[in-house]
């Protein structure tokens, strides 16, 4: 287990197994590149993948929005069950991970930091 602390991991369903797959090695690549530029520095996802990067049209993310929107869900409510959804992924991304990272809390946001293994 690449987490440091057990933690509850939740499956996403509503897309399919290669959207996942996509989504997970986007997500992954990501986190990399954080640890990578910002070593030692917890991450959010909204860190990876909010601000600059909140577009996430033409990318594998947007399965997961595409989703709740066809689920009747406003443009509002998608961006944040997308999110939802998202968070649960990053988490199982990390637990399967070869490296190793520190969960925490910073308010209602989940944080991530790499402590080591896998380099």
């Amino acid at each position: 287990m690449s987490l440091t602390e057990c933690s509850e991991l939740r499956d996403v369903h509503g897309i399919s197994e290669d959207q996942k797959a996509l989504i997970k090695a986007f997500i992954q690549g990501a986190v990399y590149c954080w640890v990578k530029n910002r070593e030692g520095e917890p991450f959010a996802v909204r860190d990876l993948v909010g601000g600059v990067n909140a577009n996430w049209s033409r990318t594998p993310l947007h399965a997961l929005h595409t989703k709740h929107i066809k689920l009747d869900k406003d443009e509002e409510s998608a961006n944040e069950a997308a999110a939802k959804d998202l968070g649960w992924l990053v988490k199982t991304i990390l637990h399967e991970d070869k490296r190793k990272f520190e969960a925490a809390k910073s308010g209602l946001v989940s944080t991530y930091r790499w402590i080591g293994g896998g380099s």
